[in-house]
């Protein structure tokens, strides 16, 4: 029996139209409790972000939520080949852990890579499994704030990324962030300054504030280590 802040939503697959359950946390139970500078919520109960990825227990497709449905018909062929022909067919946990979060991002990132996804998406994924190793205290978190800057930078500059979830301002302040993050402090510095200055900040007040506290931040930082 599910917890009462989780509901089962019936989702058919693309891939092998099988039709499976998965969970989602209710709206009406998520109460945030704090956000890192990053933009990881952390929430009383369970966190919504384990259950973002769905993952067909039949085939082993595995996806965001918001794509999962939107795989192109020749991709439908790479994943029954790449993924699919060597899937295990198992019962998934309905309640997730951490790790068996991760294990799902980690097999939702595979499937990505195999069928081109743009470096945004890619990246947010990465990023997504760097703020659950956070939240589960381990190291592994730095490789994938580097694998999500990565991807992110690429895709800031070679991408369209409108329609993945991101503006141009959130990025850039991520950008900013990660690199802040991983002691790359004059470039943290130079796009948290790239993003202040851009005309379009003034639509996304709560990104230009983050963006103003996290300069002085990255001043201070260079300052001391100066």
């Amino acid at each position: 029996m599910l917890l009462d802040e989780l509901y089962a939503k019936e989702v058919v697959c693309p891939i092998c139209s099988n039709k499976f359950k998965t969970s989602k946390v209710r709206r009406s139970k998520m109460r945030i409790e704090k956000r890192d500078s990053d933009l990881l919520a952390y929430y009383k109960g369970e966190n919504p972000i384990k259950y973002s990825v769905f993952v067909c227990p039949e085939c082993g497709y595995a996806a965001m939520e918001n794509i999962f449905n939107k795989i192109k018909e020749k991709d439908k062929n790479i994943i029954r080949e790449k993924v699919s022909s060597k899937w295990n067919k198992r019962e998934l946990p309905l309640k997730r852990s951490i790790d068996d979060a991760i294990e799902y991002y980690k097999l939702a990132l595979y499937c990505g890579q195999l069928i081109d996804l743009k470096r945004v998406q890619l990246g947010n994924i990465c990023l997504r499994i760097s703020w659950l190793y956070r939240i589960k205290g381990d190291d592994e978190e730095e490789r994938f704030l580097n694998y999500s800057l990565s991807m992110f930078e690429e895709g800031y500059y070679n991408e369209r990324f409108s329609k993945e979830g991101f503006d141009e301002i959130t990025l850039g302040y991520l950008i900013g962030e990660l690199y802040r993050r991983i002691g790359e402090i004059d470039k943290a510095i130079s796009w948290f300054g790239t993003v202040v200055s851009n005309p379009l900040v003034k639509q996304k007040p709560r990104i230009e504030k983050l963006a103003r506290e996290q300069w002085y931040v990255a001043k201070e930082q260079k300052r001391a280590g100066a």
